[in-house]
């Protein structure tokens, strides 16, 4: 039987654990709710924007612009923009967006592309630059609750190096957030702003029709966007190429920021998941170990008084 001073210590040890996993949990909680809010409040930004461009799309054609966010080129090189977290204790999340990024890294140079990387967050930038990747740029540190300068500064890096032609195809791994219990990796098209052939079957590319405030897959899966039409009698002063210019960067950056809003939501949720499972499993080994505790104390309470009545019948 195990000495009852390391049982006594290791109990004392696992309900300390306890409290900091149930710290932690009570932590994350609250941020979540903030992570929560934050994505409700830039719903009704990213509603009105794709109302917008669809009302832009049924009054004029978009071929009629050459908007370099719009341009269609032999693809040779992709871009992949991963999304993880700068810290760990959050069950799967960044191990999933790192073998997602992987698995579709491996697809696209298995099809004769050249795959660059950018990276956000230290868990991303510790595992692959560790490796034979080629990483393009790398971004840590960002705010618990993401930001529009962040989100500005990833998405004019992003945009610059396809403007000039250092990429021809730039893809969004990011993890999408369900609700506290769940959320899963996704792949999403960020530029070109069009359709192409090497898509991933579950990418969401560039969609002008809404579910639930986001932009999806399925045309008409969702309810309609309830953002009123442009009326039918305005006339537009400014050429295609002008209102693109300046919507499409702004709808990127847009972009940006709702993946970034939601990787967080989804690590504080699973960082949330983990540490409550974590105290649940404390709990359940102090119990156990105080069961093994007052089974030793017992054996060891029996075993003396056995000496102590063999003592005394042998005195006898």
């Amino acid at each position: 039987m195990a000495n009852l001073k390391e049982i006594r210590d290791r109990i004392k040890s696992v309900k300390n654990t306890r409290k900091i996993t149930e710290a932690m949990r009570l932590v994350a909680a609250a941020k979540v709710r903030r992570a929560q809010e934050q994505v409700l409040r830039s719903r009704p930004f990213a509603d009105r924007l794709a109302r917008i461009l669809e009302n832009l799309q049924s009054r004029m054609r978009f071929e009629d612009g050459s908007s370099p966010l719009m341009e269609q080129r032999d693809v040779e090189t992709v871009t992949l923009v991963s999304v993880t977290g700068d810290r760990g204790l959050c069950g799967g999340y960044n191990a999933n967006i790192i073998k997602r990024t992987e698995q579709r890294f491996a697809e696209l140079t298995g099809k004769g592309f050249k795959v660059k990387l950018v990276l956000i967050g230290n868990k991303a930038i510790g595992y692959f630059t560790k490796r034979d990747y080629h990483v393009q740029a790398s971004f840590s540190g960002l705010e618990q609750v993401p930001t529009a300068d962040e989100a500005n500064s990833i998405s004019t890096d992003v945009l610059a190096e396809f403007i000039g032609a250092g990429t021809d195809r730039v893809e969004l791994i990011f993890t999408k957030f369900i609700n506290l219990v769940s959320c899963k990796p996704v792949v999403q098209t960020l530029l070109p702003l069009d359709p192409q052939d090497i898509a991933d079957p579950e990418d969401e590319i560039f969609r002008l029709t809404t579910k639930d405030g986001r932009l999806t897959v399925e045309p008409g899966a969702g309810p309609a966007n309830t953002e009123p039409k442009i009326a039918s009698d305005i006339v537009f002063e400014q050429t295609p190429d002008q209102l693109l210019n300046a919507l499409l960067p702004l709808y990127l950056q847009n972009q940006m920021l709702r993946s970034l809003q939601e990787s967080a939501a989804s690590e504080l949720a699973s960082r949330m998941t983990a540490m409550n499972n974590a105290s649940d499993n404390a709990k359940e080994l102090a119990k156990t170990l105080t069961l093994d505790y007052n089974k030793a104390r017992q054996a060891a309470i029996t075993q003396e008084i056995l000496e102590v009545a063999g003592g005394a019948a042998a005195v006898g």
